[in-house]
């Protein structure tokens, strides 16, 4: 008993050949704290879709700016494949960017078509919200990508789930959605659906392929032999993360005084409380400077903050020898980064946020 509301209407629709996946360069994403267009990570399922405008009504409702941190479930599953063999595009560490999105509140559209705010089930049963995408994927046997959310989440306001026409104030490319999208911070790349066509209330959580047979956390010992989908939830939120951007590993430095830099971003509206690095493997530990935005001081939770936002950090050290340089961040919630790759091994590779590690070596430096 499906409700259905649809968000516009495209006039023509033609499809590129190929999806296209593609990251920065780590050194990238630390250049500022929102991420430029040009260098935010693109992720597709299908055929990037070309279509004309949306219908100018949604532009009459009030318009928020929400700065979110997307990340691709699959971030760093590179690193994760080397431990053990696992299924997916071979992300390094730059599946993740930071954007000011702008567009209407999704619990300000249902309010529209009589769901209440802060409503968790409807008159008819509807307990989900289920984003349909013009974009066609072989996974789901030619139709649509699709994904959901629950409805407490999307008739929360202080969600901020967006149906987004802009990024960086500028009106949103093909490759990020063009000319509408949904933003769902706080939650793995995978449900913030592109290139929206429909969005449908049901009374399950959506059937789609990346909702069912992607996307999910299994434990080591769950290989394509033994797996069973429905014994596990779609992945929503994305853990505590941290990685070092201002290095490569196995790179050569001179000896001296080192900067060292990168992100730490934690799902579920949670902050950065702390970003521990360390210069000796891992036996002795400092605490990193944090920031958002230049001049304000960063506080866990703090009122100021960008709520959905990463943390870049920053530490100078002083490193005489080669070593392993190691970051670790803890988020508000006191959850910290595992420490092994090994130990949250799962077959499709996601959700590696096992402590970053970046070997240096003195020699000759391009720096």
């Amino acid at each position: 008993m499906n409700r259905v509301l649809i968000v516009c209407e495209y006039v023509q629709s033609y499809v590129y050949n190929e999806p296209f996946n593609a990251e920065p360069p780590r050194s990238a994403l630390v250049s500022s704290y929102v991420t430029p267009v040009e260098l935010f990570f693109k992720r597709n399922h299908g055929p990037i879709p070309l279509v004309d405008d949306i219908e100018r009504d949604i532009r009459m409702l009030p318009k928020y700016n929400v700065t979110a941190t997307l990340q691709c479930a699959g971030n760093r599953r590179t690193a994760m494949s080397i431990t053990r063999k696992v299924k997916g595009v071979g992300w390094n560490v730059s599946a993740i960017g930071n954007a000011v999105w702008g567009g209407a509140k999704l619990a300000d559209i249902l309010e529209l078509i009589g769901v209440p705010k802060l409503t968790s089930s409807t008159q008819s049963g509807g307990k989900h919200i289920e984003f349909v995408s013009i974009d066609k994927c072989e996974e789901e046997n030619g139709g649509p990508y699709k994904a959901s959310i629950p409805l407490s989440q999307a008739t929360n306001p202080e969600a901020d789930v967006l149906l987004a026409y802009e990024m960086n104030g500028e009106p949103l490319n093909r490759d990020h959605g063009y000319p509408l999208r949904v933003i769902v911070p706080g939650v793995i790349g995978a449900r913030s659906v592109k290139w929206l066509d429909s969005i449908n209330i049901i009374a399950e959580e959506c059937q789609g392929f990346f909702m069912q047979k992607d996307y999910k956390m299994f434990p080591p010992s769950v290989d394509w032999g033994n797996i069973s989908w429905n014994t596990r939830k779609p992945q929503m939120d994305f853990p505590v993360q941290s990685v070092i951007c201002s290095l490569e590993d196995a790179q050569s430095i001179k000896p001296g005084k080192v900067r060292i830099s990168g992100y730490a971003v934690s799902g579920g509206c949670r902050g950065i409380e702390r970003v521990d690095v360390s210069i000796d493997g891992g036996k002795t530990w400092r605490e990193a400077t944090r920031f958002q935005k230049t001049g304000t001081p960063y506080i866990a939770d703090g009122i100021s903050n960008d709520k959905w936002a990463w943390v870049l950090f920053e530490l100078t050290v002083d490193i005489p020898q080669s070593t392993e340089i190691i970051a670790k961040a803890v988020d508000s919630a006191a959850n910290v980064q595992p420490e092994k790759v090994q130990d949250i091994w799962n077959l499709r590779g996601i959700l590696n946020t096992s402590w970053h590690r970046v070997h240096v070596r003195i020699g000759h430096s391009n720096m």
